[in-house]
């Protein structure tokens, strides 16, 4: 359980990245989409308790990030998008170390280690030198440090930048074995279709809106978006697309024109951002 109450961030020189939110957020995975800058990371960053927050708290499963932050760090595990290994170290030894500063004994850090970088695909590669590793396995190692930890609440900061779509559909395996609740940030819709109870869409600091995939999808029922690099009557436009949503019923139509249509996703909460759909 994370409640939030009146959440802020002002950074040097008067940038406000989070702006007084109040949220109450109880699934067990959630997820934060929001363009870039939208303050996703700074928000996931003070219920963490690796920043400050300028004014107003949290509070997860009773303890306040900032009175409480050293028993919540006993109790949380946070992955940071801008997370890199130490080089000279494997992944066993990265996963293996970390549990030990979590106070697991040898043996059960041991078995922890070697079970996660299992399930996300590393046993071959768990004594190869980090260094030497792709930036998607580097990410993967990283998810098995959170699957490892065992920890109640897990941040995921993007934590599937850089990766292949078989190392993605491993790491979201290994994301849902956690045995904690989830709070993760994506620019991949489909990753927050597949994974999330509850999404939450943020923009320039503040929540905009908020439900589960099928609740936040509901306002385009029964709609297909068509895409052409032509214009088409009461589109708009994005660069050098031109779109336009309108009733599945006329798609067959639209695909004779060479125009491509397209299913409706989490993608066009963002595109549709401000644009009424019964225009």
């Amino acid at each position: 359980m994370i409640e939030i109450t009146n959440i802020k961030k002002v950074y040097k020189g008067g940038k406000v990245a989070v702006d007084g939110i109040t949220e109450t957020m109880s699934k067990r995975v959630t997820t934060l989409i929001g363009r870039n800058g939208a303050g996703k990371t700074t928000l996931l960053r003070m219920l963490s308790t690796q920043l400050y927050p300028t004014s107003g708290t949290a509070l997860i499963n009773g303890l306040d990030i900032i009175d409480d932050a050293a028993k919540l760090r006993k109790i949380i595990a946070s992955i940071p998008q801008e997370a890199s290994p130490l080089g000279i170290l494997s992944p066993y030894e990265q996963v293996n170390m970390y549990l030990l500063g979590r106070k697991f004994s040898i043996s059960d850090a041991r078995k922890a280690a070697n079970e996660a970088l299992e399930t996300v695909g590393l046993w071959d590669v768990r004594n190869k030198p980090s260094d030497t590793m792709s930036g998607g396995m580097k990410r993967k190692m990283f998810v098995a440090i959170a699957l490892a930890s065992n920890a109640d609440l897990v941040f995921l900061d993007e934590p599937t930048t850089g990766l292949d779509p078989l190392s993605r559909l491993e790491v979201w395996s290994a994301i849902k074995k956690l045995s904690g609740n989830v709070l993760l940030t994506t620019h991949y819709m489909e990753e927050a279709e597949n994974l999330s109870e509850r999404v939450y869409l943020q923009d320039s600091g503040h929540i905009i809106d908020r439900g589960t995939v099928k609740q936040l999808l509901s306002r385009f029922s029964g709609k297909v978006r068509v895409e052409s690099q032509t214009e088409i009557s009461d589109s708009f436009r994005i660069g050098g697309l031109y779109i336009k949503y309108d009733d599945l019923e006329n798609s067959e139509s639209y695909i004779r024109e060479g125009k491509n249509v397209k299913k409706i996703t989490l993608d066009d909460l963002f595109i549709m951002r401000g644009v009424d759909l019964e225009s």
